[in-house]
């Protein structure tokens, strides 16, 4: 008999991004990071709900079409916002986005933490209040319940305050995460000034046991604290079309590969990912270089399904 697949719940934003681009064409799509991963795990087969915070105005039924779409389900309370959320992303010349936000953020009741094996949030989701507080507790009660916890700051200036402030919030999030991902941006705004060793370093004493940090295109940084390994796996060379939803694919690309291994999912594979080797994990974060990567290549928040995975090898 095939195992039971790891039902995963994923917490924070979902949103339409209005992306302006470099000739000053604006068009919308369904985004926010964490919905971003959690079409990301849908697509590459894992079962996936969504807690987020979402209206039932015009834009709120676009995102549950697309969420229904996509086999991703919404947890109840998810759709009692006043408002949807728009994200106003402009892209450079280069496909780089900024972001300008107008966002209500809050978390209703999650009726029951057991039914997933992991838990995954990022971005403003941990840290914007009111919501936030609730989130960093659903994490907490997550862990409790058995489950393994993904995390991926993501940070958004624009929204989250002073740096220290915000990393004050991260690093309690942190503490929660047996997996936390960010990018060299997010360690180059949390902490000025102090080098990307240093950082790893310290979150690494905070308990995940598993840090990656993504270079863009130079591919990621992976740290395993429990046994001190460091190390810098290359990403696939490709033709960047846009940037948007990278680090989300990524993210998405990860937290599958790490499922897939029984690495990630409940008690019993929390303890094997503690004891796991760079060597264990590594194929995980290879796997997530690809998505991002396959990501890249196309406009928008695209996610990849495992066929492009497969063909890409």
């Amino acid at each position: 008999m095939s195992p039971v697949p790891v039902r995963t719940l994923v917490i924070g934003e979902a949103l339409v991004d209005a992306v302006t681009d470099a000739s000053g064409t604006v068009t919308e799509h369904v985004g926010g990071s964490p919905a971003n991963v959690a079409f990301g795990l849908a697509a590459l087969d894992h079962p996936v709900d969504l807690a987020t915070w979402i209206a039932t105005d015009e834009r709120g039924r676009r995102i549950e079409a697309v969420c229904r779409e996509r086999g991703v389900a919404l947890t109840p309370g998810s759709q009692d916002a006043p408002f949807t959320t728009v994200a106003h992303a402009t892209l450079d010349a280069t496909g780089a986005a900024t972001y300008v936000f107008d966002i209500d953020w809050r978390l209703a009741p999650i009726a029951d933490l057991t039914a997933y094996g992991h838990v995954h949030t990022g971005s403003i989701a941990a840290v914007l209040e009111p919501g936030g507080a609730d989130v960093r507790a659903a994490l907490t009660a997550a862990r409790a319940t058995g489950a393994t916890v993904s995390y991926d700051p993501n940070a958004r200036p624009s929204l989250m305050g002073a740096p220290a402030d915000a990393r004050r919030l991260i690093e309690e999030a942190i503490a929660s995460a047996d997996v936390v991902k960010l990018s060299d941006e997010d360690v180059e705004w949390l902490c000025p000034g102090e080098p990307l060793e240093d950082v790893i370093a310290t979150w690494g004493t905070l308990g995940p046991a598993l840090l990656v940090v993504t270079l863009g295109g130079a591919g990621a940084v992976v740290s395993v604290p429990a046994t001190g390994e460091v190390e810098s796996l290359p990403a696939p060379v490709v033709d960047v079309v846009d940037t948007v939803g990278a680090g989300d694919s990524f993210m998405a690309g990860l937290v599958s590969g790490l499922l897939d291994a029984g690495l990630l999912g409940g008690r019993a594979q929390r303890e094997s990912l503690r004891a796991a080797a760079l060597a264990d994990v590594a194929p995980a974060v290879r796997r997530a270089l690809r998505t991002g990567a396959l990501t890249v290549e196309r406009a928008g928040a695209h996610a990849p399904h495992r066929a492009d995975l497969a063909e890409t090898g």
